[in-house]
């Protein structure tokens, strides 16, 4: 039996068909734009991801048995806001996740709403990337837009829409709302009221693993898919990630080096905190995690290299891991403002400790570094809070910058293990489609059975005493640039 994962990305769609002892049998991808008619705001036609995702599935029904495909399910970009009317049309383009127009909204949820009250009611307080803000923002400035709205959905559940005729989403994906209780697993009344939505607007909620229905007949027409092909709820995009590298258990942890950066650490039961600026999630696999979210990850390293530099990645890292923890330049990886810890659209990135003596190699190390100690800002968070780790996982784009990895391990002092099939959300996407149709019996034996390992890179002592000096000279750099 084969089951397909899709990632729905901010920058492309990536489609995986995968047998149910995990080997990848196709992999494509298919690249859209993103729009950004103003300063700090970000949208997406939701039409282009239904299209390049149609795109893929037929090249794989033209390669590949159709009957054997069992099942499809998702891991998606979060925190968009697709709104449809009563006919099911959208009614304006998605607002993304990096959108960074809701700085009012946000402030006004935080301070005059109040965090005790968000804590209480969804276990997270604002971030001006959330859907509850967005939501806020079009009632108050898009008021005959807002009017029209008869559901809200998040990105991938717009596909599951379109596969199924179904309102559905998943506890991981809906936890970034804002709207949802994520210790209780309901949608928040409070949160609807302050949204001034009914929660008629609101999909059902579902486990990730769970199943929604079974594909449209005319949509399996077109995509000469078997109409018996089940359609499984799927997950955040993290929460999908962390399942495709075996990160369901209290003491793993997923790193994604991205277009964002984001830190998950599963934990047994929920944790939160008003004043700590994280997020507090569920997980796929039907438990809770922590997470921390930075907003320029590996889209650093891209915006250094390609855009500044005009050359190519494979050129610039001649660096030898006995040059770990010597840098004087710092890179603050604020070119986007930030999410955790700080929740500040507005701070900005800069380089720190340039010299007349400053080489190139200096400056690229800065920024691979730079957005290594932001992550780690989070994981000092989570620390606190009881959480620990015993070694880390890696996925996302970053991750095949052969030095990044060695300065992940000697940043956190923790082992870093590569997972043999690495490929992100749609391949744990997959592995929840197969555990919704009974191969496993859970995420975990799923895990267990499909997620291996290769090899292993150990911290160096001597590299981590390093490193622990220089974070303590790195964490003075948003205090120094917030006001600028």
């Amino acid at each position: 039996m084969n089951y397909i994962g899709i990632d729905l990305g901010t920058s492309s769609v990536k489609v995986l068909l995968v047998n149910k002892k995990g080997k990848i049998l196709f992999s494509d991808t298919e690249y859209y734009s993103v729009s950004t008619p103003h300063l700090n705001w970000s949208e997406q036609d939701p039409s282009l991801w239904w299209e390049a995702t149609k795109k893929i599935i037929k090249k794989i029904t033209s390669k590949f048995n159709p009957s054997l495909i069992k099942g499809i399910s998702f891991g998606g970009q979060m925190h968009g806001l697709v709104a449809l009317d009563k006919n099911n049309n959208v009614i304006r383009p998605c607002i993304l996740w990096n959108d960074g127009r809701t700085e009012k909204e946000t402030k006004y949820l935080n301070e005059i709403i109040g965090k005790d009250v968000l804590v209480k009611e969804t276990g997270n307080f604002a971030f001006a990337g959330f859907t509850l803000p967005k939501i806020l923002w079009m009632k108050e400035n898009e008021p005959n837009l807002f009017k029209e709205i008869n559901m809200i959905l998040l990105p991938k559940d717009y596909l599951v829409f379109k596969f199924t005729n179904k309102f559905s989403t998943d506890y991981s994906d809906a936890a970034g709302t804002l709207l949802l209780d994520v210790k209780h697993k309901k949608w928040s009344k409070k949160m609807c009221e302050i949204a001034g939505i009914s929660e008629k607007t609101l999909p059902i909620l579902h486990e990730s693993y769970d199943f929604v229905g079974f594909i449209n007949e005319d949509v399996a027409y077109e995509l000469h898919l078997d109409p018996s092909t089940k359609i499984f709820a799927g997950a955040g995009d993290n929460a999908a990630a962390a399942i495709g590298t075996g990160c369901v258990e209290a003491g793993k942890c997923n790193i994604s080096l991205g277009t964002s950066g984001t830190i998950f650490v599963p934990t047994n039961n929920f944790i939160c905190d008003k004043n700590v600026a994280l997020h507090s999630f569920n997980h796929a696999n039907g438990s809770y995690h922590l997470m921390g979210c930075i907003l320029t990850a590996a889209s650093a390293n891209g915006w250094w290299i390609k855009s500044i530099l005009n050359s190519k990645f494979s050129k610039e890292y001649d660096i030898d891991e006995n040059e770990l923890g010597l840098n004087n330049v710092y890179f603050a990886p604020y070119l986007n403002g930030e999410r955790c810890p700080y929740n500040d659209v507005n701070v900005r990135g800069a380089f720190i400790g340039l010299s007349s003596q400053t080489s190139k190699k200096d400056m690229n190390l800065s920024i691979l570094e730079g957005v290594t100690f932001a992550l780690k800002d989070c994981y000092e968070l989570m620390k606190n809070k009881g959480a620990q780790i015993n070694a880390i996982t890696l996925c996302g784009g970053g991750s095949r910058i052969k030095i990044w990895p060695k300065i992940i391990a000697n940043v956190f002092g923790l082992p870093v293990i590569f997972v043999k099939t690495e490929q992100g959300p749609a391949y744990g996407a997959a592995i929840l489609a197969m555990v919704g149709n009974s191969e496993y019996k859970d995420v975990k034996e799923a895990t267990d059975n499909i997620v291996q390992y290769t090899s292993t890179i150990l911290p160096n002592n001597e590299i981590t005493n390093r490193y622990s000096k220089q974070y303590l000279r790195y964490k003075k750099l948003y205090k120094m640039l917030k006001d600028f």
